[in-house]
């Protein structure tokens, strides 16, 4: 165990030196929240009202609020007072122990006495043990004055914290205030029941038996792979996370000007095949090749230039006006041309038909 927090007990002129320990601790397997989508931790930030910001714990103060007025204590100013700083755990009373209401009762702690010789300890705990009474204490501990008692478990001196009269709640039932009248047989009944389950309390005889349900479906759970990787859960940084995005719209980049260098002569179908962007590029660039084409067939009419200016434009149009004069090149290239346009190249085969047009005058 590790002390929590040293001080001494002042008994009359006696000061008794000791070590302060949580006496419980809580058993139930500890949760946290996750998303139920993916499994994501979920965390709260403090963030102020006023101006949006995360704020880091060292810059919180604490305040109350009072009839719209809010009083804000910094830190140092909540030290400063004298009880809070106290380490002094002060006898103030020896009392009959049946007078302690354990509606009172708080919280446990040990204490282990902190000098060279224990004798003083041992002289307060033989003090209690042969006045059958304890010790009623006054102490501060974590930022509030506490009002507790000292008794005695087996050979330690135990610190018992109690509630403050004012906050120990009355129970006022109109229910219980109606006049009923029970029976000589129903109170022997319910006494018979009594003894038929009367026995010695022993703590160890009970059983938390949601927590070790909760157990088993946890290792249940394990065992069938049911499970995520921890760090998984936490996710990436917001700057890792920014920098991945960044690797991922560079490498797609790079893999579209790849498969751009790769499409080569055969332009039109790959290019068409990779979306709106490329299939924009093909349009522009057919149409600069039947302009080209167009001005060839109006200057010179050879015949070199006149298959070229046909094959151009029975590979824009897809369907050509004469598809009876079409030659196997030219419907494998119209075929790829239809399969291959979206409705991003509609514009370049608007334009691509004027061009056709043009060459046939030409021509």
């Amino acid at each position: 165990m590790r002390a929590i927090w040293k001080g001494a007990i002042a008994f009359g002129l006696v000061n008794v030196p000791v070590k302060v320990y949580s006496a419980t601790e809580d058993h139930d397997i500890s949760l946290h929240q996750v998303h139920n989508a993916d499994g994501g931790r979920i965390r709260y930030q403090r963030r102020c009202e006023v101006c949006s910001k995360v704020i880091d714990y060292e810059d919180i103060d604490k305040a109350y609020e009072d009839d719209g007025r809010t009083v804000i204590l910094s830190r140092e100013e909540l030290k400063s007072i004298p009880a809070e700083n106290s380490h002094e755990i002060e006898v103030v009373q020896f009392v009959p122990a049946d007078q302690l209401d354990p509606m009172m009762f708080e919280k446990s702690y040990y204490l282990e006495p902190d000098a060279k010789s224990p004798k003083a300890y041992m002289l307060l705990r033989r003090a209690l043990e042969d006045t059958d009474r304890v010790a009623v204490v006054q102490f501060a501990l974590r930022e509030k004055t506490r009002l507790g008692t000292l008794r005695i478990r087996g050979d330690v001196l135990v610190l018992q914290s109690l509630l403050w009269a004012d906050e120990v709640r009355e129970a006022n039932f109109p229910a219980l205030e109606t006049t009923v009248r029970i029976s000589a047989q129903e109170r022997e009944m319910s006494a018979a029941l009594v003894d038929s389950m009367a026995a010695d309390f022993d703590p160890a005889q009970f059983t938390d038996d949601y927590q070790l349900q909760l157990r088993q479906l946890i290792d249940a759970k394990i065992e069938q792979g049911d499970s995520l990787d921890t760090e998984e859960t936490f996710g990436a940084p917001a700057a890792e996370a920014g920098t991945g995005e960044v690797i991922d719209l560079m490498d797609a980049l790079k893999r579209s000007i790849e498969r751009k260098r790769g499409g080569g002569s055969d332009g039109g179908a790959s290019e068409g095949a990779s979306g709106g962007s490329g299939g924009a590029t093909s349009g522009t660039t057919k149409t600069a090749a039947a302009k080209a084409s167009t001005a060839k067939s109006g200057t010179a009419k050879s015949s070199a230039a006149k298959p070229a200016a046909a094959k151009t434009s029975a590979a824009k149009s897809g369907t050509g006006a004469s598809g009876s004069t079409k030659s196997a090149g030219t419907r494998t290239a119209a075929t790829k041309t239809a399969a291959t346009k979206t409705a991003a190249t509609k514009t370049a085969a608007t334009k691509s038909g004027t061009a056709k047009t043009a060459a046939r005058k030409g021509a």
